[in-house]
């Protein structure tokens, strides 16, 4: 409940801003999940900054207006932005989507993996037959970051050390409502056990945070590329549409606008003080460092590690679950 508090009443001031948001000519942006919510004022603060910002998702009827309400809200940028067709609760559809993006664009600077599914009717499953969380908040970013991690790495070859990043959605509900101990209940294999739909959900979020941290140990050091996962905040966003009435209302007294999710996510891609390392941030509201459980902590470990290996053991389940897809 403590971080509760921490994250609803006297949260300081965010320190990136639109107001003070570092100029992003010639860097290139993917927001999952672009044009709704914080991801929509994200890509707004971006555009406005002069980024390359491809509002990804599955509607191109909601993406173009959202694009539209981007570039009406900075006239003056020197950016573009341009929808990227995917479909994170279908694996099928991001190989395909990652082919198009490679054929417009010779640069990645920053993944966000905004987009996410929170509480859906009991029993909905994703196009492999997954539930819909798992598939949607986890093995869909799993991938689609896997695929374009080739050309964020050549990014960061060129690019200013610690300035290509991958950023992964958590929440509270890596604190509150996902499985203890450890935030996953996985099977041997390493796929995440199901429970009600509100644990389902934590347990997506605190895979976020594994796989930040397994990217971050593998990979992401030795390549210069920053991996952030970031608690946006209580946000008022299309995510509690599942929500029933009574819920969604005790909420709304601690809910803050979009806007302010966007700035913890803007913090995380643009932020002059993250650096590459082999762990990964967590940053909280609205653009600072934070802490979560310490079963999660020790989750995180690998056995050799004196941890419980977890995060490794959910990484490869995830490898193998979207391997027929890559």
């Amino acid at each position: 409940m403590a971080h509760l508090f921490r994250q609803s009443f006297f949260i300081p001031e965010p320190p990136i801003t639109e107001q003070n948001c570092p100029d992003q000519t010639g860097r290139v942006h993917i927001v999952t999940g672009g044009y709704t919510g914080c991801g929509l004022e994200l890509a707004k603060i971006l555009y406005a900054a002069n980024a390359t910002v491809y509002v990804a998702g599955r509607s191109s009827e909601k993406a173009n207006k959202a694009m539209t309400e981007i570039r009406d809200t900075a006239r003056t940028s020197k950016g573009k932005v341009d929808f990227l067709q995917v479909d994170l609760s279908d694996l099928r559809s991001i190989k395909p989507a990652v082919d198009g993006f490679r054929k417009k664009e010779s640069n990645l600077h920053v993944l966000t993996n905004n987009a996410g599914v929170m509480q859906p009717p009991a029993g909905s499953r994703d196009a492999q037959g997954l539930d819909l969380q798992f598939g949607t908040n986890l093995a869909g970013p799993h991938l689609l970051t896997k695929l374009l991690y080739p050309m964020l790495k050549e990014t960061a070859a060129k690019s200013t050390p610690g300035s290509v990043r991958v950023t992964w959605a958590g929440s509270l509900a890596v604190d509150l409502s996902s499985y203890k101990p450890g935030g996953l209940d996985l099977d041997e294999e390493g796929q995440p056990r199901e429970k009600d739909i509100y644990t389902n959900y934590g347990q997506t979020k605190a895979g976020n945070l594994y796989l930040a941290q397994v990217y971050a140990k593998r990979f992401s050091k030795a390549d210069g590329i920053v991996q952030c996962c970031w608690n946006p905040g209580n946000l008022r966003s299309e995510l509690q549409r599942h929500m029933p009435w009574w819920q969604s209302s005790a909420i709304a007294m601690i809910l803050y606008p979009a806007r302010f999710g966007a700035y913890t996510e803007l913090y995380s891609a643009v932020s002059p003080d993250l650096v590459a390392k082999d762990s990964a941030y967590y940053i909280v509201p609205w653009g600072r460092e934070g802490q979560f459980r310490g079963d999660i902590s020790e989750a995180m470990l690998s056995k050799s590690e004196g941890g419980t290996g977890k995060a490794d053991l959910l990484y490869q389940w995830l490898e193998n679950h979207t391997a027929a897809y890559s």
